[in-house]
């Protein structure tokens, strides 16, 4: 008894050692348990997981026309996956997908065998669920904690969801190089196809990238992604995907000897102003990862066509410019050059490059009345220049700002039959107001009487004349709209009021600063060709006022509208005032400074524009339904009259060439003639009633009431 209790107590510390150890090994053991699920997130959130996908974006007839992305990436159920390239992935890359429970035994311990040997941690071993894991949860560092969390992860992965499930997410997830994400992805950058396009030996060489995506690449690795590939395929015969006729017929395919290139597309500078619009409200995450549908008001065929068009003609009148001052350039060139300097070193001195102007253009198209924009064109080219000339650009508008002057008018009691005054007129600045001098004075007198003011320091002189020098004397409102002219537009603007025109301006659309000057009656101002053409555009929609729009709605990656376009209307202008101005710029397309425009055989209305020593010229024109604008000149607000003198109606011969194109599928429809409008024939030069019997009568509108009453 004795020698069994001294056997018990010397046992004792033993005793106590091994239970305080065990303790201490379940302490620890609880400890990194917590440890490993501390760093594991919940496995729901795999069901509300979304991966960076691509935000799209469509034009009016739901084209696709462009792609925001950071990722390269789409997502696409299972059923549009090729079985081919399901059955490669799994055949290489976890044969025993559809019976392990998200790990396999064998492949931990043959690389733990493996990386014991080597002492490297190098083999991954990991199943289909456990690279998915890895690939949404965890990071790609191999180590032993971050192995174990994989596993545990990759468990539970399985038993919350299917194989198929399971397959399907990641087909979509897994990176394939060169900025690729999923099978879809994959099959635009290495073969530009669809994926229900692609081969077996196609699908076989996508699957081949998966372990080593740089390694593997067929563009800088051909060799190497042929014998791969071939690998995939030995591998699926290997395991009855595939017959032996379709093993050898895929090996026999070509492999893809350089990436696609991408035809440069049309409608970059639209896109660019959707960036700029969008990023701002929902943030650059949103907009570039979230999968969004933007749908647009861009008619992007109509783009395209304007684009080439409009490039070819500047090119010529570049060419023409050139020529005129004696310069030799090349047709390819898209930038002018610098001079360079003689090599000191040369034996010859290099013959120095010259610089040589290159125009710069804009063009827009919007619809009348809702103000959708078609067209946009910002620019020669967007990899050029990424400023917007029609949306960013603000540029004297020069004469096509003459239909707010005249418009002011209307509403002062005017009618187009009205005699105004295209006489000479010298105006003089006090330092406080502009004033007319002796309005009934000729040119002569005016010339020997402003000779006094030059001298003096307290005055400013100006003198406007009309393009060419000629003046008419008293002609009709509408003959002198029709031939723009200056006079006429300052002495309006000196009987009515620069006040009432800024009045109509603003009315239409027009917020940028306006110059309280006569002057402004030739568009002494700075617009932007957008907020331009959409003020123009209030009179061809019977004075209703509509914004400029470019989405019509934005969608997230499930199909709900974040956003979508509420049309507003403002009555701006009676729709008596806005037919009788329309109908005065239908004749300037007519028998006007526009006649080239009338080749199109429409009932077109509008307006050219050349400012001072033709630095800007525009023309813009509208049917009832489709209303355009296009503006060129230097981004230098350079002339090069000595080159070649351009004009307004320069611009409308260009704007003719792509409303051709815009206008092909578009009836031919005459502005509607609204109530309390009335018709009368009248002399086109005295402006009063004509006689039956006169031949050169001309048919007039008139609000019901203003016609004339005598002959």
């Amino acid at each position: 008894m004795r020698k069994q209790l001294h056997q018990f107590m010397t046992s004792k510390p033993l005793i106590f050692s091994v239970l305080a150890g065990l303790f201490l090994f379940i302490i620890l053991s609880a400890v990194f348990m917590r440890y490993i699920f501390s760093g594991l997130p919940p496995v729901y959130e795999m069901e509300e997981y979304t991966p960076s996908l691509t935000t799209k974006v469509f034009d009016r007839n739901n084209k696709l026309i462009h792609e925001f992305s950071i990722e390269k990436r789409s997502m696409v159920p299972l059923e549009d996956i090729p079985v081919d390239l399901q059955n490669a992935v799994v055949a290489m890359e976890d044969r025993e997908f559809f019976s392990h429970p998200g790990f396999s035994v064998k492949g931990i311990l043959r690389a733990l065998l493996y990386d014991i040997m080597t002492g490297k941690a190098k083999q991954g071993a990991s199943t289909l669920t456990q690279q998915l894991s890895r690939g949404v949860f965890l990071t790609q560092e191999k180590k032993i904690i971050r192995k174990i969390r994989e596993i545990i992860l990759a468990i539970q992965i399985e038993h919350q969801f299917s194989k198929r499930e399971i397959l399907q997410l990641y087909l979509n997830e897994i990176y394939l190089g060169s900025g690729a994400y999923g099978v879809k992805a994959a099959a635009k950058k290495y073969f530009d196809k669809e994926l229900s396009e692609l081969t077996t030996g196609e699908a076989a060489l996508i699957v081949g990238l998966i372990p080593a995506p740089g390694r593997y690449n067929p563009f800088a690795n051909p060799d190497l992604s042929r014998q791969r590939r071939n690998l995939v395929l030995d591998v699926m015969y290997e395991q009855n995907y595939i017959t032996k006729e379709e093993l050898e017929t895929a090996k026999q395919e070509p492999m893809p000897e350089k990436p696609p290139v991408p035809e440069a597309a049309p409608g970059q500078y639209f896109i660019e102003h959707i960036r700029r619009i969008l990023e701002p409200k929902y943030g650059m995450d949103v907009l570039w990862k979230a999968g969004l549908n933007i749908y647009t008001t861009i008619d992007i065929d109509q783009q395209a066509a304007a684009e080439k068009i409009m490039n070819e003609y500047l090119q010529q009148y570049d060419e023409q410019v050139a020529k005129g001052l004696g310069i030799e350039i090349d047709p390819n060139d898209t930038e002018a050059e610098a001079p360079e300097t003689a090599d000191e070193n040369a034996e010859q001195p290099a013959e120095p490059k010259v610089d040589y102007p290159r125009l710069q253009g804009a063009f827009m198209v919007r619809d009348v009345k809702t103000g959708a924009v078609r067209v946009l064109v910002g620019g020669r080219g967007f990899d050029e220049s990424k400023f917007n000339r029609a949306t960013q650009a603000k540029r004297q508008p020069g004469s096509s700002f003459k239909p707010y002057v005249w418009m002011a008018a209307l509403q002062k009691g005017y009618t187009p039959a009205t005699l105004v005054k295209d006489l000479p007129t010298m105006f003089y600045y006090d330092g406080k107001n502009w004033h007319t001098f002796d309005e009934n004075s000729d040119l002569y007198s005016l010339d020997l009487a402003k000779q006094s003011f030059i001298s003096s320091k307290d005055f400013s002189v100006w003198v406007p004349q009309n393009y060419g020098g000629r003046n008419e004397g008293w002609i009709t409102l509408r003959k002198a709209l029709e031939k723009s002219k200056n006079l006429v537009a300052v002495n309006l603007i000196d009987a009515i009021g620069v006040p009432a025109v800024v009045r109509v301006a603003r009315k239409a659309g027009i917020t940028a600063a306006l110059p309280r000057v006569p002057a402004l009656a030739l568009g002494v101002s700075v617009v932007a060709m957008d907020e331009h053409l959409a003020a123009l555009s209030t009179f061809a929609n019977g004075g209703i006022h509509t914004d400029n729009y470019y989405i019509e709605r934005v969608e997230d990656a499930n199909g709900r509208v974040l956003e979508q376009h509420v049309p507003v209307e403002e009555a701006a202008f009676s729709p008596q005032d806005s037919y009788l101005l329309i109908n005065m710029m239908k004749g300037v397309v007519q028998r006007g400074s526009g006649a080239y425009v009338s080749r199109l055989g429409r009932n077109i209305a509008g307006k050219t524009g050349t400012t001072q020593s033709h630095r800007d010229m525009w023309f813009v024109g509208m049917t009832p339904r489709t209303a355009a604008a296009a503006w060129m000149g230097y981004d230098d607000d350079s002339s090069h009259e000595q080159g070649a003198r351009f004009t307004g109606s320069t611009t409308a011969r260009w704007w003719t060439a792509i409303m051709q194109e815009i206008l092909k599928d578009e009836p031919n429809e005459d502005f509607a003639v609204p109530e309390g409008i009335s018709f009368a024939y009248i002399n086109p030069n005295t402006g009063k009633l004509a006689m039956p019997t006169e031949r050169n009568r001309f048919l007039e509108a008139f609000i019901t009431g203003t016609e004339p009453q005598s002959f």
